[in-house]
């Protein structure tokens, strides 16, 4: 079954076409975020400042009279990208570990896997928190910190699923005829292992936007005039009894983006009986 065909039929599902039609919305609004913002987002008009939600500011205005609406479209690039760029290092970093360690085992697998479990054994957010006090606040560190906090789930994953292929005869045969480990583990290993690694990923997208909105919320993630939800939502707690408006918007941005990865997400899983193949690992 081609991709294409497979994906048309997991959108076809209520909860799997549901939850594709809001990520395409958000998606489009990160992409075209410029396009699509009624307002700049950095343009400030104070005697409108916390102007609740009208027939020109959709969403009303924060407390420097900045389009809320125009803000939360551009905080969804910053979310977005910073999410998606993080994981996606994660998963090509922890894929090479986990099947380099899987299929090599001995003393590499073991240090490997100490520090993997070293890590596991924290939050996230710990992890992400101690990084961004030692290498300082900003996007890129932000993007470091939250790689390097889901290194570690990855990195499991696919040793597991690697250690079981390897015991397949395809393997076996591969290597007696003379095959590399590079070819081995690139060309027969990975192909299959991919799968739950990448619908983990997907997941794991949700959870690292909600981080990235945390480490905003506190101010250590992209900083003014640059719009992030998590930093719209920390200047909104001290407006929230005059214009709750300015936390509530962002807010649910976050949830239903969020809620939308997960049951596109759980849609993946269904479709490809993932729950099945990791209970064989």
């Amino acid at each position: 079954m081609s991709m294409t065909r497979f994906l048309s039929g997991v959108v076809r599902t209520p909860r799997g076409g549901v939850s594709a039609a809001v990520l395409v919305l958000v998606v489009a609004c990160a992409l075209f975020a410029p396009i699509l913002s009624p307002y700049d987002y950095a343009v400030q008009n104070l005697p409108g400042s916390n102007s609740p939600p009208s027939a020109a500011h959709w969403m009303g205005t924060d407390e420097f009279g900045r389009d809320l609406m125009s803000r939360i479209i551009q905080g969804a690039r910053t979310s977005l990208s910073v999410a998606m760029t993080a994981i996606s290092i994660s998963v090509v970093v922890g894929m090479t570990l986990g099947a380099t360690a899987g299929y090599f085992g001995g003393a590499f697998d073991r240090v490997v896997t100490a520090v993997v479990d070293l890590t596991w054994s924290f939050p996230e957010i710990l992890i992400a928190l101690i990084l961004i006090a030692i290498i300082g606040t900003g996007t890129e560190s932000i993007i470091i910190a939250i790689s390097i906090a889901y290194l570690a789930q990855f990195t499991r994953l696919t040793r597991a699923q690697v250690m079981a292929l390897r015991q397949e005869t395809y393997i076996e045969a591969t290597v007696n005829l003379g095959a590399g480990h590079a070819h081995v583990i690139f060309r027969h290993l990975l192909p299959n292992a991919i799968t739950p690694v990448i619908v983990a990923g997907m997941l794991a997208t949700g959870d690292a936007i909600i981080l990235e909105a945390t480490l905003g919320f506190f101010g250590l993630g992209a900083q003014p005039p640059t719009p992030s939800w998590g930093a719209m939502m920390s200047s909104g707690t001290a407006q929230i009894f005059i214009a709750p408006w300015i936390i509530l918007f962002p807010g649910a941005a976050i949830a239903v983006t969020v809620i939308s990865i997960n049951l596109f997400g759980d849609a993946l899983i269904d479709a490809l009986d993932i729950r099945s193949r990791l209970r064989e690992v």
